[in-house]
């Protein structure tokens, strides 16, 4: 990677990946775009940015044309809770901006990320330590996004030879971006609500085990997958990444080592709940790990630990 488009750059995994791509890569090396002009603004201030639709196709290669990239990491897309209340609108945002991608990297000869989701798995998947290869029928628009999304990075490949690469990500923990409309966002939300109120209310159900990853584990997977030798990638756009499995009462109990008066409550969304469900418990990232080294270094303990003395510190700016 040498010059790097990243669309979707102020949602919750660009606001973080583009700094951090800034940083190994260089400043000017970065291209971030997004539809939004005005939020997070220190981001369209910090290196070279540019407003983009992706669903509008030639004002995104003309941009990629433009600052003559080489790698191009897709990131804008409509999470899972939000895509169900908008399942036509999910549909041509998601689908439609990722054939731009794809068809704007194919024209520019750029390698390609995308990410897609334990979404993309469903009721009859395996729901224990889900196999790298298994059976997809997912029952959301997300998912079905997510599962059409990987079907088409590979033929992109096979047909055109693209170089695209991807993985599953499980739910994702962040201080730095809110929560975006996914069906694991309690697991940022409870961060927030037990410093600010010592106390949240879950719309997922206890004992309802989902797989988790904090953020900096899973920038770094993006990192290391890309910079891979692309002759030992055989599952190239779906590698299951996991960090940790847990249930709401799992991010409780760690919660309450740091703040022993938080409180936990329940009220359940059944629309997140049926989500949630139909997803796996754990999945299985040994494809990842002999691929191409996939590696996490932060546990439920750790991210914990480090979620709420950065979020502590956020919050005091904000109110500063």
């Amino acid at each position: 990677m040498k010059k790097i488009l990243v669309t979707g750059a102020l949602g919750q995994i660009g606001s973080e990946l583009v700094p951090k791509l800034r940083e190994v890569y260089g400043i000017d090396n970065v291209i971030a775009t997004d539809i939004k002009q005005e939020k997070q603004f220190w981001l369209t201030q910090s290196g070279p940015y540019e407003t983009l639709d992706v669903t509008n196709a030639q004002a995104m290669f003309d941009i990629a044309k433009k600052h003559q990239v080489d790698t191009f990491i897709h990131l804008a897309a409509l999470l899972s809770a939000t895509a169900e209340a908008k399942p036509l609108f999910a549909w041509n945002l998601n689908m439609g901006g990722l054939v731009n991608a794809l068809e704007t990297a194919k024209e520019l000869q750029c390698q390609f990320f995308t990410p897609s989701s334990i979404g993309a798995f469903g009721p009859s998947t395996p729901k224990d330590n889900t196999p790298q290869v298994t059976i997809q029928r997912p029952t959301t628009m997300y998912g079905v996004n997510k599962v059409s999304g990987e079907l088409l990075c590979d033929y992109f490949n096979l047909k055109f030879g693209l170089d695209t690469r991807g993985v599953r990500f499980p739910g994702l923990i962040s201080y730095v971006a809110p929560p975006g409309g996914g069906t694991t966002d309690y697991a940022v939300e409870i961060f927030y609500e037990a410093l600010r109120r010592g106390q949240y209310t879950s719309y997922i159900s206890q004992g309802t085990y989902m797989d988790m990853m904090y953020m900096p584990d899973a920038l770094n997977a993006i990192i290391k997958l890309m910079e891979a030798d692309p002759t030992k990638l055989i599952h190239r756009n779906a590698y299951n990444v996991t960090a940790i499995s847990a249930q709401p009462e799992d991010f409780a109990a760690e919660i309450k080592k740091h703040i022993p008066h938080f409180k936990m409550n329940y009220k359940v969304d059944p629309v997140r709940q049926a989500i949630a469900d139909s997803w796996p418990n754990s999945i299985d990232p040994t494809a990842a790990i002999n691929e191409w080294g996939f590696s996490r270094n932060y546990n439920l303990e750790k991210l914990t630990s480090d979620m709420l003395e950065k979020l502590q510190q956020k919050l005091r700016q904000d109110v500063g």
